[in-house]
């Protein structure tokens, strides 16, 4: 079965990161197909109608629905981690068809009602010693699931661990958003990928 996953980078997720990303999943997925995306250049604020908008600018959001419509593989997944789930929901949404398409939201913004009664979307978010993410789903219409992490106790680094092989709550005080953003969990890159079997 040929599977595809397009993946789009939360709140100053730069090309870098997502490099990294990729790199990393394709390296446990090797049969899988991945494309990833980052945060849409000059998007200062990471609302869901500023990352749509942001992603929108020259075609590029049309262009990817095109080529996801066009894509044969017999699953696809596509997902958001963040900020990044609001454009992960718009292009599912502007699909013809979902029969095969997984919208996988990664601790972010939800899905509309009509999304979440897909029997394949999937509203992650991550708990550990009854610490949860910064974005910890309700119900979501039984579409939630819960990633259980470990050394994990805080808010941010539990965000980051749907999106990371190793996070952990850090020695030091914890840093600003955008900073956590670009060091990752206690200084760690973006040389991760949580397992692909999560949702895979």
């Amino acid at each position: 079965m040929k599977e595809s996953v397009y993946f789009f980078g939360g709140f100053l997720a730069s090309q870098l990161d997502i490099d990294k990303w990729l790199n990393s999943a394709r390296t446990l997925k090797p049969a899988v197909e991945f494309i990833g995306f980052p945060w849409p250049q000059g998007t200062a604020r990471p609302d869901a109608g500023s990352a749509v908008k942001g992603f929108s600018k020259g075609g590029r959001l049309d262009a990817v629905i095109d080529h996801i419509q066009g894509n044969d593989a017999d699953k696809i997944y596509i997902v958001g981690h963040s900020s990044g789930c609001a454009i992960a929901n718009e292009v599912h949404a502007g699909l013809e068809y979902v029969g095969h398409h997984a919208l996988v939201v990664l601790d972010g913004f939800g899905p509309n009602d009509a999304q979440l009664d897909e029997e394949l979307t999937q509203v992650w978010g991550a708990t550990c010693e009854g610490e949860t993410s910064m974005n910890f789903p309700g119900l979501a219409n039984g579409r939630r699931r819960i990633y259980t992490a470990t050394n994990c106790k805080k808010k941010w680094p539990l965000h980051f661990s749907l999106v990371n092989t190793n996070p952990r709550t850090p020695t030091r005080s914890w840093p600003t958003a955008t900073s956590a953003k670009a060091t990752s969990i206690a200084g760690r890159t973006w040389d991760f990928w949580s397992a692909p079997s999560n949702f895979l």
